[in-house]
């Protein structure tokens, strides 16, 4: 049985009225002072002259530059603390909106594939560009200046412009989410529902190219081209996911946990931990930890 850790990730009542579409929250801060936490809202988080501050996502931690902006679905893990950042000016804008104000049957239709697309990836949070960030400032900026419902439409219109970017990154791990992600391929979701399913044994390729109904070097260059990833690395993605979140949320040993993961030693989750995260599980741990004990 896991032993869960005695802090808690603050669940946040967000100030978004039922009766509202959105809302928007424009703060100059010479600090971040917000606990780890999250909300049943989508969120939207552009944050200016915070260079230097660590952001935390899911199970994603990182340094960021002087810019960004960050989407986030509901229910995932994430804040901003000040870290190294010394600016005095920071300026962060939050846009919020329900998860339901997009209706499931309009998000199905052919014109909204990239927006759902977009929402699908939130569920693991979705950064931005430097350029695509810069470039779409001041819309962001202005959303607040637009009235009724030319607002929805300036917020519909920012999303669109968002989904069709280029070079969004996704910052949790595929395994550390717990809701079923979309790839936009029957193949590949059956494919990755049955890794997530599986990680904890020793999986092969050969083994997971059948579940495709494909040969082993078909199968590779098919992966590779609709997710940018290898079978090993897509599979230690869910396998590191998971460990993330045992890292986070019980007290298990990390070597308990390596070996739940599906890694078949220490050693090893060690150095493929380190080459993802930058940083060994153990510093992953205390890191995550510290900005609770800080700040909860």
């Amino acid at each position: 049985m896991e032993q869960m850790l005695t802090h808690n990730v603050m669940r946040e009542a967000t100030a978004l009225n039922t009766e509202d579409c959105f809302a928007i929250y424009s703060r100059q801060k010479q600090k971040f002072d917000f606990p780890l936490h999250y909300h049943n809202e989508y969120e939207l988080n552009l944050v200016i002259n915070a260079k230097g501050a660590k952001r935390i996502v899911g199970d994603s931690i990182e340094v960021i530059d002087d810019i960004e902006l960050v989407f986030i679905g509901p229910n995932l893990y994430h804040s901003w603390f000040t870290h190294q950042c010394s600016s005095e000016a920071i300026h962060e804008v939050t846009v919020q909106f329900h998860k339901d104000l997009f209706d499931e049957k309009f998000l199905q239709r052919n014109q909204a594939f990239f927006i759902k697309t977009l929402f699908d990836n939130a569920q693991r949070g979705v950064v931005f560009s430097y350029e695509t960030t810069r470039d779409i400032t001041t819309r962001i900026l202005n959303l607040n200046n637009k009235d009724g419902f030319n607002s929805v439409l300036e917020l519909l219109s920012i999303l669109h412009t968002l989904s069709i970017s280029k070079n969004m990154r996704m910052l949790s791990d595929a395994g550390f989410v717990g809701e079923k992600l979309q790839y936009a391929s029957r193949r590949v979701d059956k494919v990755f529902e049955y890794m997530k399913t599986n990680y904890n044994k020793p999986l092969t390729l050969a083994e997971v190219a059948d579940v495709a109904n494909m040969p082993e070097a078909s199968f590779c260059r098919f992966l590779k081209k609709r997710t940018g990833k290898s079978f090993i690395e897509s599979l230690n993605e869910i396998r590191l996911g998971n460990a993330s979140r045992m890292l986070i949320n019980t007290t298990h040993s990390i070597a308990e946990i390596a070996y739940v993961s599906g890694f078949n030693n220490i050693s090893n989750f060690n150095r493929v931990f380190k080459r993802h995260k930058l940083c060994v599980p153990k510093e992953f741990r205390r890191a995550y930890t510290r900005q609770e004990r800080v700040y909860g």
